[in-house]
């Protein structure tokens, strides 16, 4: 009988969901052996994709979430630049992300949030396993979102940032998901598509729908997009990036 296999070089398990809620999966990595062609044959798994999935409050307690939306909506009344900024891009809704740079100054609720997003960040980079060089990941621009019914965010990356997120602040019923997007899918070139039933590794966009006090963390060249909100009600987050050094 020949010796038992080792697991295949490179391959991350998902990590299943913990009892304190926080997630760590990977997306978009090759699958493992699993019909075993022959005994020589190995299937490795390369460059993983890791999404960050937590409750705010794994981390300490975390911020009253009424009061958290009612502090975006007051802002968002008082912000007449990022009100101009939207209409002039036809960006349906509000975005605090072209007109305010100091909501932490300006909120103390706000200020207590980034307090809680160091310590996701900081786990996230953990199993990541970024060489600081003794550095700190640090906040680099943190915004409010708020989009209405009808309101979309088409795909982009945050450049010039190492981990990007967003925490959910209000998620309405029937509200959109954030698909993430492959990063290899613009090099595919003539591969065909995946099955509908392909397991979620495999698939060429995954699509997340989070639950008001959740955060979810990524590395800031994944690519995004959160879809019409077809709820009634405003779909509220707070999204931010970290940058190095």
């Amino acid at each position: 009988m020949p010796a038992p296999q080792p697991p295949a070089v490179g391959w991350v398990k998902p990590t299943a969901p913990r009892p304190n809620h926080l997630s760590l999966v990977a997306l978009f990595p090759p699958l493992p052996a699993q019909d075993k062609p022959g005994p020589m044959t190995t299937i490795s798994s390369l460059f993983v994709t890791r999404l960050y999935r937590a409750q705010l409050s794994d981390q300490g307690k975390a911020p009253d979430l009424e009061e958290l939306e009612n502090t975006c909506l007051g802002i968002a009344e008082d912000d007449e630049a990022g009100q101009d900024w939207c209409e002039k891009n036809g960006y349906a809704g509000y975005t605090s992300y072209a007109s305010l740079t100091d909501l932490p100054w300006r909120s103390p609720i706000i200020k207590d949030l980034v307090k809680l997003l160091d310590k996701h960040v900081a786990a996230f980079a953990k199993d990541v396993a970024f060489d600081l060089d003794g550095k700190k990941l640090k906040l680099e621009d943190i915004w409010i979102n708020i989009l209405p019914q009808g309101g979309i965010h088409t795909g982009h990356i945050h450049p010039h940032s190492v981990i990007s997120g967003t925490t959910y602040v209000a998620m309405p019923s029937g509200t959109s998901a954030i698909r993430f997007e492959d990063p290899r899918l613009p090099m595919m070139m003539a591969a065909p598509g995946r099955k509908k039933k392909a397991p979620d590794e495999l698939k060429q966009f995954i699509y997340l729908s989070p639950d008001a006090g959740e955060v979810l963390l990524w590395e800031s060249w994944l690519r995004h997009e959160v879809p019409m909100n077809m709820a009634e009600d405003d779909r509220i987050s707070i999204s931010f990036n970290y940058s190095w050094g």
